[in-house]
């Protein structure tokens, strides 16, 4: 189970795009993330320390020597969890809930700016998917199904050799599975 104070840490909207930042572009400068995020060096430099409190980002090395720069690097690409994971404290619980609503919002805004952009010469072969389907299942099969999509998107991301040459830009993939009815 995730500690809350990791839950809370990274599901702030800009501590999130910094985390989502340092994981599409490894080790980083202060300014460097700034400037990709449109933030103020200060600000990001803020939420980096919180990051780094919860234990998902440290402070790296300058690769060039210069020690009056900062550059960080994730300590954790990903985490998994379940507001159910805290029902049994009512205050980590709530932080869980609003978590999951600052998640939830940050997919739906996501697909939202794609959409506006699809058309964007850079993403002229690009083709976004939708994938859905209602079924059966237990709890213990959510949760075996939550596991085999993880493993598949490791499997899959894995085998991307990012010095072939190709053109690639970031993408994004979420998946929800919960109880519903028709």
């Amino acid at each position: 189970m995730e500690d809350i104070s990791v839950i809370t840490a990274v599901h702030h909207p800009l501590r999130r795009r910094i985390f989502d930042y340092l994981l599409l572009y490894g080790t980083s400068q202060v300014t460097a993330i700034a400037r990709a995020l449109d933030s103020q060096v200060g600000s990001i430099s803020h939420h980096l320390r919180m990051l780094e409190r919860a234990g998902v980002v440290e402070r790296a090395e300058d690769p060039t020597g210069d020690r009056r720069t900062s550059w960080w690097n994730l300590v954790r690409r990903g985490m998994s969890w379940s507001t159910d994971d805290y029902e049994d404290s009512p205050a980590d619980a709530l932080l869980a809930r609003e978590a999951e609503r600052q998640g939830i919002r940050m997919q739906i805004e996501r697909l939202q700016r794609w959409r506006r952009r699809r058309d964007e010469p850079i993403f002229g072969e690009y083709d976004a998917f939708n994938t859905e389907r209602t079924a059966w299942a237990s709890p213990d099969e959510i949760r075996d199904l939550s596991e085999r999509l993880r493993r598949t998107l490791s499997e899959w991301q894995e085998s991307i050799d990012l010095e072939d040459g190709q053109s690639r830009v970031p993408v994004f993939f979420f998946s929800h599975a919960f109880p519903t009815e028709p």
